[in-house]
């Protein structure tokens, strides 16, 4: 079973950039499909983005198109989310989330396997 850890969360100003990382441990990533959601206060867990296995194909929402960009590297186990330009309403508790296969990138029941969360807070 892969166990998955957050960091890099904090607070920032409105313009500002901050980069997420999520590190698997317990098995390799192999085959898992990887997606980062997001949660605000009183509001659902929402999609942010998502990578395949190879890597070569992402999912955005486009709420974060052309500001957040996902990676991984396979060889360290991790998933990153580099967000810039940052905005107020991009504050929420971050989550990294994997599942076995490919498909339904966006779909948060899909995934099976959840990190425990990083705060992130834009200030304007």
């Amino acid at each position: 079973q892969v166990q998955l850890v957050e960091s890099g969360g904090g607070s920032v100003q409105a313009g500002g950039s901050l980069r997420l990382s999520c590190a698997a441990s317990g098995r390799t990533f192999r085959g898992y499909s990887l997606g980062w959601f997001r949660q605000a206060p009183g509001k659902e867990r929402e999609f942010v983005a998502a990578i395949a296995w190879s890597g070569g194909s992402t999912y955005y929402a486009d709420s974060v198109k052309g500001r957040f960009t996902i990676s991984r590297d396979n060889a360290k186990n991790t998933v990153y989310l580099q967000m810039n330009s940052l905005k107020p309403e991009d504050t929420a508790v971050y989550y990294c989330a994997a599942k076995m296969g490919y498909g339904a990138f966006n779909s948060r029941p899909t995934y099976d396997i959840w990190g425990q969360g990083t705060q992130v807070t834009v200030s304007s």
